[in-house]
């Protein structure tokens, strides 16, 4: 089986490129911000099935860039969709929880409305409505606070931030599931599979790390297991602001996830210990 991920570089990308039969496509062979460039290299990509791991993931930058966000997140993953529907070849692509207002304390469901709060979060939707509306075997899987080993996440942030400091403000009104890049690449594979065997399979899904916490508590964890010392205080969203509107709830409801795959949600804490043994070896290479 060969899988064509696009996508090269970003945290899922990296994961996915440690599974056998992936091939990884970065910008330098196809550019996602070019939707008639994605469509040549997909008309002719040999693959079993494409898992789509490209994004414009600039949350804030999207602000100012919404065209760019749009054409990456939504044309482009459009065209890939209509490509992937006329070759009978399954797509699984990541979406986000952005997707929805924030609203409420309950975590949202597949079949909920949707109300983006940001350009980011309307650029991931047009790419979900075209990849629905192309007809193929596809799976969205939304996921949330993706973390890994790699590239710029909250993790790393932290750990900088908690060697360097005593004391650290941190937003706790916001309240959703980390979710590590490997538990994802891993769900991606697993849902590509199984949907070449039932496309009937297709749908959209939810994926997330659990428990739900705040950033605040996830914060405190991420000291707690790197063994740093550095006070951690709770501050409202208001009190950070920031170009693009964050949603305060960010929990997803995975059961159609574990109900359709048998994929369960994965304990953030114990994917949180595995990126700290992977960094811990890096440092002592």
């Amino acid at each position: 089986m060969k899988i064509v991920v696009f996508g090269k570089s970003g945290q899922v990308a990296t994961e996915l490129q440690r599974h056998a039969g992936v091939t990884a496509v970065g910008r330098d062979t196809v550019d996602f911000a070019n939707p008639d460039a994605v469509r040549a290299f997909a008309e002719s990509a040999q693959a079993d099935a494409f898992i789509n791991a490209a994004a414009y993931t600039a949350v804030d930058k999207a602000e100012e860039e919404q065209d760019a966000a749009n054409a990456i997140n939504g044309s482009s993953v459009t065209v890939l969709a209509e490509v992937a529907a006329a070759r009978g070849i399954p797509l699984v692509h990541i979406s986000t929880d952005y997707v929805f207002d924030g609203a409420g304390d309950a975590p949202r469901g597949t079949d909920e409305p949707t109300a983006p709060p940001n350009a980011y979060g309307r650029s991931k939707l047009i790419g979900e409505d075209g990849i629905r509306a192309a007809g193929g075997t596809f799976a969205v899987l939304r996921t949330s606070w993706v973390v890994s080993a790699h590239g710029n996440n909250f993790v790393k942030t932290m750990l900088r931030l908690g060697a360097e400091r005593d004391a650290l403000t941190i937003v706790a009104d916001q309240i959703g599931g980390p979710t590590t890049a490997a538990a994802i690449a891993d769900a991606c594979i697993d849902i590509a599979k199984q949907l070449i065997d039932d496309p009937a399979r297709s749908g959209t899904y939810h994926f997330s790390g659990a428990p739900d916490v705040s950033w605040a508590d996830f914060a405190r964890e991420i000291f707690r297991q790197a063994d740093l010392s550095c006070d951690v205080t709770d501050i409202p969203t208001s009190a950070y602001p920031t170009p693009a509107t964050r949603p305060l709830n960010s929990r997803l409801d995975c059961s159609a996830t574990k109900a359709t795959f048998g994929i369960a949600q994965p304990d953030w804490r114990t994917g949180l210990a595995d990126i700290l043994t992977e960094l811990g070896a890096r440092k002592n290479d």
